[in-house]
């Protein structure tokens, strides 16, 4: 009896020109990228119509693209590249030519599978950085994909649209076969700003999402007020539909984040929380992608008021006293809702870039009286400064959140 060995074929992706534009080609049929950043629940993100992921490195590469490939998934494989932020020195040859080699190992191990789509050289290497050697060195790892994987294309992902940085992409990089970016408040201006800085080949947009917190509004003790999920909404459809959806250079997107992750919050840039709930964002994204809105949406959030001030109040508290919240909500389908409140010390495990942050410990025994639309707040007896959260869930497993800073004097 003999044991017959499959191998497993790729799918070639290519880009072509398209009239005043481009077109992404799997198999030799137009492929737009419907996608989202992260692995988790990838169920829901093939029910809500997306068709690829986005990982930061391939060290759970053969996981990440098996879990596609049983659900028809693609993946963009980012392939971790020294960050000089963390002390990478791109002036050490020995280093560079050591990592390019281990990624060669890489690319050779999942070249193959039927669900990889693009190589993505590094994550936002030009955060912070000083040194352009950098490029040569993303330029020599996309020559090298080339030599070992001739089925699909490579890129680098940029924080932004800088016209120098651009400019030293298109002079020392110039074996990528398109580009990507990562841009939050900023999305609708992409496409103008992609024309200014003369990039003439596709590209694509990596990360997209809210409002940053570096740049919206912050309170006069410097922390950063985030938009209710709602209003994230709101804001994710209007900037899509100005910028992705209407570009004919750009090949589609991955939306940040498909899954939770603390940084400034809980609930910044995820489109789940914790506990799997997912937002009106997850809806808003499924219309985006199929033209249509679930049979189910997640409840809406109007308002948060605490002291019967809104947000953008810059709110003082004094220590130990009670306080109103009030909540104003409301479900498209008339679902039953419920509420989860919690105080958290404002975060100071502050990084850049999107490294990894620790949550901090709720606050407990100061939420009293409380339901989905009032709660009643006690101030913590330590001066500070801190955030109230509300989650309000209807029974589907959806969720509506919104929190507001605030600062406890003596």
């Amino acid at each position: 009896m003999s044991t017959i060995s499959v191998i497993a074929q790729p799918v070639k992706v290519s880009i072509a020109k398209n009239g005043n534009g481009y077109v992404l080609l799997r198999g030799g049929k137009p492929y737009f990228i419907k996608g989202a950043g992260g692995s988790s629940y990838l169920d829901i993100l093939v029910e809500r119509g997306g068709n690829s992921i986005r990982t930061w490195n391939s060290t759970l590469g053969a996981i990440a693209l098996n879990d596609a490939q049983k659900r028809g998934l693609t993946v963009t494989m980012g392939l971790a590249v020294g960050i000089e932020r963390h002390g990478f020195n791109y002036d050490d040859t020995a280093a560079v030519h050591q990592q390019l080699e281990k990624l060669r190992q890489e690319v050779i191990k999942f070249r193959n599978s039927p669900a990889l789509l693009i190589w993505d050289i590094g994550n936002e290497l030009n955060l912070g950085y000083k040194n352009p050697k950098v490029w040569d060195a993303v330029n020599d790892i996309a020559k090298m994909i080339h030599k070992e994987d001739p089925n699909h294309p490579a890129t680098t992902s940029l924080a932004g649209v800088n016209p120098k940085v651009v400019a030293e992409i298109i002079a020392r990089c110039p074996d990528l076969d398109l580009l990507a970016v990562q841009v939050y408040g900023g999305l609708a201006k992409v496409p103008e700003q992609i024309r200014e800085a003369k990039w003439t080949k596709a590209y694509i947009v990596t990360e997209w999402g809210p409002t940053g917190h570096w740049e919206g509004p912050q309170t006069p003790w410097n922390a950063s007020i985030e938009e209710t999920s709602s209003e994230k909404a709101l804001v994710y459809e209007t900037r899509y539909d100005a910028s992705i959806k209407v570009d004919k250079n750009c090949l589609g997107s991955y939306v940040f984040l498909w899954g939770q992750k603390q940084e400034r919050t809980p609930t910044w840039y995820g489109l789940f929380t914790e506990d799997g709930e997912s937002s009106e964002v997850v809806d808003v994204m499924q219309y985006l992608w199929t033209g249509s809105y679930p049979k189910n949406r997640a409840p809406h959030l109007d308002s948060l008021l605490l002291d019967n001030k809104r947000v953008l109040s810059s709110i003082y508290l004094k220590a130990g006293k009670a306080y109103q919240a009030e909540a104003f909500a409301h479900d498209p389908d008339n679902d039953k809702l419920t509420a989860r409140w919690e105080i958290l010390p404002e975060s100071t495990d502050l990084k850049t870039g999107g490294d990894h942050e620790s949550r901090p410990d709720p606050i407990a025994g100061l939420i009293g009286d409380a339901s989905t639309d009032h709660a009643l707040i006690k101030a913590p007896e330590k001066v500070g400064a801190y955030r109230l959260f509300l989650y309000i869930m209807d029974d589907h497993n959806h969720v509506a959140t919104a929190n507001i800073p605030f600062y406890v004097k003596p």
